[in-house]
């Protein structure tokens, strides 16, 4: 028989809300459907909400995994960051969260401005996210493509080795290539800057 599972657990640096259907439940795993849950800090500051349509919680090591994920980070009392993959887990107290498979991070109230990756991970403890395989950066204007990237509160996006980087033109067709060894796009200028310590800046006119 179904029923309501409501949960609020304190710990030493979180609170998490949960509110959600737990269809199943043996010994060492609960399975949730349609989670809901979010994640407080101690002064009651939201940090970040997941939802998913299908979850299930490992009793023994203390794991979420969730199908479908949905994830906002807040800043303050407004989403900044939407992410949605195909998987997550979150463990550690709630400490680490982890996604994987298309991975598309969404920079709120800036449709434009997409970041897709096969991984996301993020130590909440940290300030920054590391987002690893086949990273794309996508908005109006450019496209970024590297490895690994890493994205700071200082809305700052750095891309590791190697880069390739690409201006659009009014029609929306490629006009102008960089390959570099590393890269910064600031979210805030919508700027962008190269560094290369052992190979040259490399770039291309598409004509």
């Amino acid at each position: 028989m179904s029923k309501i599972f409501n949960l609020i657990i304190f710990l030493p640096v979180f609170v998490l809300g949960c509110k959600s259907k737990v269809i199943e439940e043996n010994k060492f795993t609960q399975r949730i459907n349609s989670l809901d849950m979010n994640i407080f800090s101690m002064r009651g500051e939201k940090i970040y909400s997941i939802t998913s349509p299908y979850s299930s919680f490992d009793k023994n090591q203390l794991k979420f995994k969730s199908k479908n994920t949905n994830i906002n980070i807040f800043n303050g009392e407004e989403i900044k960051y939407i992410i949605n993959s195909d998987e997550s887990t979150l463990s550690e107290n709630n400490q680490l969260l982890k996604l994987k498979g298309n991975v598309k991070l969404k920079i709120f109230k800036r449709d434009e401005d997409i970041l897709y990756a096969d991984n996301f991970i993020w130590n909440i403890e940290e300030t920054k996210y590391l987002l690893e395989g086949n990273i794309r950066f996508e908005n109006k204007n450019i496209i970024l493509n590297s490895s690994k990237a890493k994205l700071g509160t200082d809305n700052i996006i750095e891309f590791f080795n190697p880069v390739k980087y690409i201006i659009k033109d009014e029609n929306n067709e490629n006009k102008y290539a960089i390959t570099s060894e590393n890269a910064y796009y600031n979210l805030n200028t919508e700027s962008v800057s190269f560094k290369s310590k052992d190979k040259r800046v490399k770039s291309i006119i598409y004509f």
